[in-house]
């Protein structure tokens, strides 16, 4: 019996996983095709980076950190 619930709940922890994975392709191919990357490698996106003027890079910059940031990496103030 207890195997039997441990592996519904690690299927259900795959597919969710998969799931959240595939959202995550699907945004970054939208950046792609939103900014016109043509070679859809690191490198080319850095280059199309270096061709931004700075309210597109800022556009995209907040796009990314909305889609990607989590939250756990905020800059503290001192007390």
């Amino acid at each position: 019996m207890k195997k039997g619930i441990l592996a519904i709940a690690g299927l259900a922890a795959i597919a969710i996983i998969a799931k959240k994975a595939q959202k995550r392709k699907a945004f970054v191919r939208g950046i792609f095709d939103e900014y016109d990357v043509k070679e859809r490698t690191p490198f080319g996106f850095a280059d199309r980076i270096r061709t931004m003027n700075d309210e597109e890079y800022n556009s995209l910059k907040e796009k990314v950190r909305t889609q990607f940031g989590r939250g756990c990496c905020k800059p503290r103030t001192a007390e």
